[in-house]
């Protein structure tokens, strides 16, 4: 007899994940699909990080690591935090997670008691909401839209406090949006937190910060007047093309991190030691694959962006960083191909999966439903093919 708990039943179920294995499960069909709903790098962890792994393991780094993480990798991201962002966090104040997912849960499992609001601007990454409600706190949504460029402005948060806030998140550079936001607007939102009398804290999701098109990372955390609400989740993942190795982390006020040290010490231990050491690696050495790495996401952007322009019905703004593209698409919703007819976004990634054999994400998983996102992490002549098909199979919905 089933019988889960409420806090699992009350839960969704990933729409990336799950749009991914029905594109996997096609695959083993022997369909040619184009996967457009993953969110990672297509490039392969470069070679001096691999190496250090290696080394780690004939190191014999095969025991237990402390639950923070290793002294070597907290100097390390203490030393990335000030050599590229400006900011001085001790290694007290750092902890490592296996992902920044992981890291996002121990933060929020901190910090919110049942009741607390969270405030999340939408279109949002799919998890927020979810490990909100897991912390049983109530998600207060800030709508925006392509015309904003999907940012909120200060009068939208300011409106969203109330004296039950207890936090907010911030993605920028999105997913799934790719917007980011300047410094002149972060200090606008770091203006109304400072001066809202009320203690809330800003989670601040910066693991799309190396891959930006429009100029230097700026992080909300540079603002002094608001350092200590601000914790940074950031990670190895998409940067240094590591997803796989499960490493994420935070830099916070240290009493977040000790309370996230305590949560992660009964739920975890502490993160894979040879994916630690092969981390120490990605962020002490100087490598071109980053730059090599944007350079083709930029690339890319840019065709997709131009293909998509071109398919009618399609409303493309340009994403200034991370790798996905989120075209608003309400334009479909009523149309029919004769056997299908397109109710909402779900209707219309399920009809460009089926006839176009292309997987995307629907909109409503991103609290968006008048929207699609596709990652554009893969080749050129993958994204040229992929257009195609979704135009010729969006031309019959009349």
């Amino acid at each position: 007899m089933e019988n889960i708990s409420q806090r699992v039943a009350s839960l969704a179920v990933s729409q990336t994940l799950a749009m991914s294995q029905k594109s996997r499960d096609l695959q083993a069909q022997g369909v040619d699909v184009i996967n457009l709903s993953v969110g990672e790098p297509d490039f392969n962890t470069p070679q001096h990080i691999k190496d250090a792994a290696i080394k780690a393991i004939n190191d014999n780094y095969s025991h237990y690591s402390p639950v923070p993480g290793y002294p070597a990798l907290l100097k390390a991201i203490s030393n990335k935090l000030k050599r590229e962002n400006n900011l001085d966090y001790g290694t007290d104040q750092i902890i490592v997670s296996n992902g920044a997912k992981h890291s996002l849960a121990n933060v929020i499992l901190s910090l919110v008691n049942k009741g607390d609001e969270v405030i999340v601007p939408a279109p949002y990454w799919v998890s927020y909401v979810e490990l909100v409600k897991l912390a049983e706190g109530k998600n207060v949504v800030i709508e925006t839209s392509i015309d904003s460029d999907f940012k909120i402005t200060p009068e939208q948060l300011k409106q969203a406090i109330t004296p039950k806030t207890k936090a907010m998140f911030l993605c920028s550079p999105s997913n799934p949006t790719g917007s980011l936001y300047s410094k002149e607007e972060l200090k606008t939102l770091a203006d109304v937190v400072a001066n809202s009398g009320v203690d809330m804290y800003i989670l601040s999701d910066e693991i799309y910060e190396h891959i930006n098109f429009v100029g230097k990372h700026e992080s909300i955390a540079q603002f002094d007047h608001i350092r200590d609400r601000v914790i940074i989740i950031n990670g190895v993942s998409k940067g240094y093309a590591m997803t796989g190795w499960r490493i994420g982390y935070i830099a916070a006020p240290k009493w977040i991190a000790k309370a996230c040290n305590k949560i992660q010490g009964q739920l975890t231990s502490g993160a894979s030691s040879i994916s630690q050491m092969a981390s120490v690696a990605a962020l002490n050495t100087e490598s071109n694959s980053i730059t090599e790495m944007v350079t083709a996401f930029k690339r890319r952007r840019d065709l997709v962006v131009k293909l998509a322009r071109e398919i009618e019905g399609f409303k493309v703004n340009t994403p200034g960083g991370a790798f996905y593209l989120f075209p608003e698409v309400k334009s479909y919703f009523g149309k029919s191909d004769g056997t299908t007819t397109i109710q909402n976004a779900t209707d219309l990634a399920l009809y460009i999966l089926e006839k176009a054999h292309v997987a995307t994400v629907t909109g409503e998983a991103f609290g968006s439903p008048d929207y699609l996102r596709f990652s554009y992490a893969t080749s050129d002549e993958m994204l040229v093919e992929a257009m195609k098909r979704m135009k010729d199979a969006l031309a019959k919905l009349i």
